[in-house]
C-alpha cells in the first residue's frame, strides 16, 4: 500500500517552507517517525517524519522546493515483502564478497535522527582571493531583514541609556550559585535577574508592555518576554511566557532549553510566536553599547551589554565597579520619553538591590 508523506500543519503566520536536502533517497528503507527531510520556514526548521515504515518509492518535491501545509512531498510503499523489494529497486553493484546486509537498511541511531543539517546561507562560504560568491538568503535571514526594515519605517524609535552597577548581582550570584545549581539543577545566570527586574518595572509602567494595533492600544496582562538568541541559522527570539509568574530557576531552565533547541534547530513555531517585550544581550559577544531595534508589534526592547570594570564615584570616593550599559529602545508613538526613562531607572534600581529578585514567586 502506498502512503503519502505530507507537509505538517503550519501556523497562521507561516504560509510555506523550503525543503532542505533529503535524508533518504528513493529505494531506501525508512522507519515510522524517522525524519525524511527538514522544512525551513521563516521562523524555524521543522522535521517531516515518515508516517509509516516501508520503502521510499517516490520524491514528489526536490531539495529547494517551496511547499505549503498538507502538500504531498513523497510516497512510501508499505506492506509485506517491502524489505526484500528494496535492494531490487537499486542498481546492482558488482561487490560479491560484501553483499548488502539487513543492518545496512536498519533504522538510524537516535543521534543521527537528531542531527539537523543547516541551510547553506547560515554557513560562512569559502571564497578564494580574487573571487566572489553569490547565494540566496535563507528564509529566516530574509524574514529578519524584512522585519527590521519594517520596524524602521513604521515605528518612531528612540533609545534611552543608563548604566547599572553589577556588583550586588555578582555578589549574590557568588554567594548562592553553588546552592542554586544543586537545588534546581541549573546555573544561576544574569538573565533571571534582568527578566525579574523588567517584570517588576512593568508593574509601574505597563505602557512599556503595550502595543499599537491600528488606531488602538493593546494592553497585555501577561509579560511575555522574547529572549534574543544567536543560532547557527541566525537570530531567533523564543518567548518566555508569563514571565511575571516564573521563579529564577524556571527562568534559567527555560532559557537554557531555548538555547539548546536553537542550536539544534528544534524550536517550534509556538516557541517563537507572540511576545510583548524583548531582551537582547550583545554583551556576550563583547558589545559595550548598542541601540537595539524593535521587534514589531512590540513597543520596547532592552539591550544588555558587556560588564566592564570602570571607575565610578561612590560617597565622594572613586572606586572600581563592574558596570553595564543598558539601552531601552521604544516606540515614541506610544511610550513617552518620561516613562521610558523612568522604566529603565526602575530596572537599574532593582538590579542594584537584587535580593528581592532572587526570591521564589
Amino acid at each position: 500500500m502506498k502512503i503519502e508523506v505530507r507537509v505538517p500543519a503550519l501556523s497562521d503566520s507561516v504560509a510555506s517552507g523550503t525543503l532542505l536536502p533529503w535524508r533518504k533517497q528513493v529505494g531506501e528503507m525508512v522507519a515510522r517517525d524517522e525524519t525524511l527531510v527538514d522544512l525551513e520556514t521563516d521562523k524555524v526548521i521543522l522535521e517531516i517524519p515518515a508516517p509509516a515504515s516501508g520503502i521510499l518509492v517516490e520524491l514528489r518535491q526536490a531539495e529547494g522546493a517551496v511547499v505549503k501545509a498538507d502538500e504531498v512531498v513523497a510516497v512510501i510503499e508499505t506492506g509485506e515483502g517491502v524489505a526484500t523489494a528494496a535492494p531490487a529497486e537499486k542498481p546492482v553493484q558488482p561487490a560479491p564478497a560484501a553483499p548488502v546486509t539487513p543492518a545496512a537498511v536498519s533504522k538510524p541511531a537516535p543521534e543521527q535522527k537528531s542531527s539537523v543539517p543547516l541551510p547553506a546561507a547560515s554557513a560562512a562560504p569559502v571564497v578564494r582571493q580574487g573571487e566572489t560568491r553569490r547565494e540566496p538568503m535563507s528564509r529566516l535571514r530574509s524574514r529578519v531583514a524584512e522585519r527590521l526594515v519594517a520596524a524602521q519605517h513604521t515605528a518612531a524609535m528612540l533609545t534611552t541609556f543608563n548604566e547599572v552597577n553589577m556588583q550586588p548581582v555578582n555578589e549574590l550570584r557568588q554567594r548562592f550559585k553553588a546552592e542554586f545549581e544543586v537545588r534546581h539543577g541549573v546555573k544561576l545566570g544574569y538573565m533571571s535577574f534582568f527578566v525579574r527586574a523588567v517584570c517588576a518595572a512593568m508593574q509601574q509602567f505597563p505602557v512599556v508592555n503595550a502595543a499599537i494595533d491600528g488606531s488602538d492600544i493593546v494592553w497585555h496582562g501577561d509579560v511575555d518576554i522574547g529572549i534574543a538568541i544567536s543560532s547557527p541559522r541566525g537570530l531567533v527570539v523564543p518567548i518566555l511566557r508569563r514571565a511575571q509568574t516564573l521563579s529564577p530557576a524556571e527562568i534559567e531552565a527555560a532559557i537554557a532549553d531555548f538555547a539548546g533547541r536553537a542550536r539544534d534547530a528544534k524550536l517550534t513555531l509556538e516557541d517563537l510566536s507572540g511576545g510583548t517585550f524583548s531582551i537582547t544581550n550583545g554583551g556576550v559577544f563583547g558589545s559595550l553599547l548598542s541601540t537595539p531595534i524593535l521587534n514589531p508589534p512590540q513597543s520596547a526592547i532592552l539591550g544588555m551589554h558587556t560588564i566592564q570594570e570602570r571607575p565610578v564615584a561612590e560617597n565622594g570616593q572613586v572606586v572600581i565597579r563592574p558596570m553595564m550599559y543598558l539601552a531601552l529602545t521604544y516606540d515614541h508613538r506610544l511610550i513617552d520619553g518620561r516613562d521610558a526613562v523612568r522604566f529603565l531607572v526602575a530596572v537599574k534600581a532593582a538590579l542594584e538591590a537584587p535580593d528581592a529578585l532572587l526570591e521564589e514567586t
